[in-house]
């Protein structure tokens, strides 16, 4: 495994390297210690992971991950001091996968990690011959597939689980705890964030307006619910 550390304090750097090689011994630690250093490591290097910092030198992590976004699927977690919700919310929405908190336990970053790998790398949910076909949304189970009006539309993994369970629950709200233990792990139960966002972004693909969503509902204080359409239109 090859980790990308975008990080400008070379003892943090040096401390989150000693933890993978750790967990990992054959794993494989590259550091840039700026974000335009971090963009081009990303791009030549092809790591599978990549550990960034938003606070940096020349570009700052969230204009980083912008623009490694754009040309990449990895998985990146923010490691950052700057524990305001409002900057959680919008790494996600950059495009995150999740975000630690400086001070951190190691413990705590090397579950992070696996966590992420582990949704990265898993096979999606949903064995099932069956589909959800509506005629503008289909939900193909077995292909793991969604169209939106024919065409189809990609789903990074996770997303893919999120409505998954959503739509298999069709006409249930489905609490805020159960998709979180579902989606993302037990240890995710208390993170409502990552469904905020993750929820906007499946209504960005596959809503006709996201902002008046017809699939993917908020039930306020509970969880989501999925309402299926009677018959295709």
């Amino acid at each position: 495994m090859k980790v990308l550390i975008i990080e400008d304090e070379r003892d943090v750097a040096e401390a989150i390297a000693l933890s993978l090689r750790f967990q990992w011994p054959s794993c494989e630690t590259v550091v840039a210690e700026d974000g335009v250093s971090g963009i081009d490591l990303s791009q030549k290097g092809s790591p599978d992971l990549i550990l960034l910092d938003l606070r940096l030198p020349r570009m700052d992590g969230f204009e980083a991950l912008r623009q490694i976004r754009r040309i990449s699927l990895v998985p990146i977690v923010i490691v950052t001091a700057r524990g305001d919700e409002m900057d959680k919310v919008r790494g996600l929405e950059t495009g995150a996968d999740d975000y630690v908190t400086k001070p951190f336990s190691h413990l705590e970053l090397l579950a992070r990690v696996k966590a992420v790998l582990r949704r990265a790398e898993m096979p999606p949910v949903g064995l099932d011959s069956a589909s959800y076909d509506d005629g503008y949304l289909t939900v193909d189970y077995a292909r793991h597939q969604v169209l939106v009006s024919g065409e189809a539309v990609y789903l990074t993994p996770t997303e893919y689980n999120l409505l998954y369970h959503l739509a298999k629950n069709a006409g249930y709200v489905v609490p805020h705890r159960i998709l979180l233990a579902k989606v993302w792990g037990h240890e995710y139960e208390e993170e409502t964030d990552y469904l905020r966002v993750y929820v906007r972004r499946l209504r960005e693909k596959v809503e006709r307006s996201p902002d008046n969503p017809e699939y993917l509902l908020t039930e306020r204080g509970i969880g989501y619910k999925f309402r299926p359409k009677n018959r295709p239109e």
